[in-house]
């Protein structure tokens, strides 16, 4: 499932043709997604005009004059198109996962008055795309529960600290609860607690004094995840293999992995003595090296 950097890259994709441009028709080729459509959501995206186009967690916001905003999720296999006539159109952020052209699973088509066309493709489903009010976003139960954003000065090891006081689970799990950081997911996870020298077994309350406080080791993972982030999004992502922006972007941070998806191979801060070890948390694999991670 794409990250938060890689839905970055597909909003960065996106903007210079939906942002500031009129919908001027919109097809919706079937009932559901992962869930329903909005009632009438063809009748009521035509016309309006995309004033902006932005990011909460893995979500993409569409914001359309009239205050309604378009919530998006790519889910495992969503993928957006952009068609410039007569061109027959590139996928916005093509994954390492080859995403779908089949137009059977075209199921949005957007007419923009920019002269593009915007067409979403999800053969399996899981993604969706919801509308409401601009003013209960924040309200929305997708919105409501999610953390600080892993790229804003919210996140903060005192943040952290309070919200893993006295905390048995696991620190890759921490990190991963979308209520205390939205966003971060298995990859880069994995890639900042390996920077950061933590084993992602250790329990997350491990990392805060017995007055609250963040340790030391707390303090220094903050801007690694910051850092980790950062790059990835400036490389284009990591499950992005081609990438079909105007400027021709690639997804290079998959080079850039220190443990992910490096089972057996030497650690890059050991080096040859110790190898990338992989284990199954929470039924997603966790790679990590055991030596200089603690």
């Amino acid at each position: 499932m794409p990250e938060l950097p890689e839905v970055e890259t597909v909003r960065r994709g996106l903007q210079p043709v939906m942002e500031g441009a009129r919908i001027l028709t919109a097809e919706v080729r079937r009932a559901d997604l992962r869930f329903p459509f909005p009632e009438r959501f063809a009748e009521r995206l035509a016309g309006r005009t995309v004033t902006s186009l932005g990011r909460r967690s893995k979500y993409l916001l569409a914001d359309l004059d009239g205050d309604d905003v378009v919530i998006m999720h790519l889910g495992m296999s969503g993928s957006f198109r952009i068609a410039q006539a007569p061109t027959g159109g590139e996928v916005v952020g093509d994954f390492h996962h080859e995403r779908s052209r089949d137009a059977a699973h075209d199921h949005v088509v957007l007419s923009l008055s920019s002269g593009a066309t915007v067409t979403y493709n999800d053969p399996r489903r899981f993604g969706f795309m919801l509308m409401t009010p601009r003013a209960s976003l924040a309200d929305h139960p997708l919105m409501a529960k999610l953390g600080v954003e892993p790229t804003g000065n919210d996140l903060s090891a005192e943040h952290l600290a309070a919200a893993f006081r006295g905390k048995a689970a696991p620190l890759k799990a921490a990190l991963l609860d979308q209520s205390i950081v939205a966003g971060l997911g298995n990859i880069y996870v994995c890639e900042a607690l390996h920077r950061a020298g933590l084993s992602p077994q250790r329990a997350a309350g491990t990392l805060v004094t017995k007055g609250g406080d963040p340790t030391v080791r707390l303090e220094r993972l903050v801007p690694v995840i910051r850092e980790v982030i950062a790059e990835a999004i400036a490389a284009g992502g990591s499950s992005l293999r081609d990438h079909a922006q105007p400027s021709g972007e690639l997804g290079y941070f998959q080079h850039s992995f220190h443990v992910y998806d490096r089972e057996g191979e030497a650690c890059r801060r050991c080096g040859d003595a110790h190898t990338v070890r992989r284990i199954v948390q929470s039924g997603r694999s966790t790679f990590y090296c055991a030596a200089c991670q603690r």
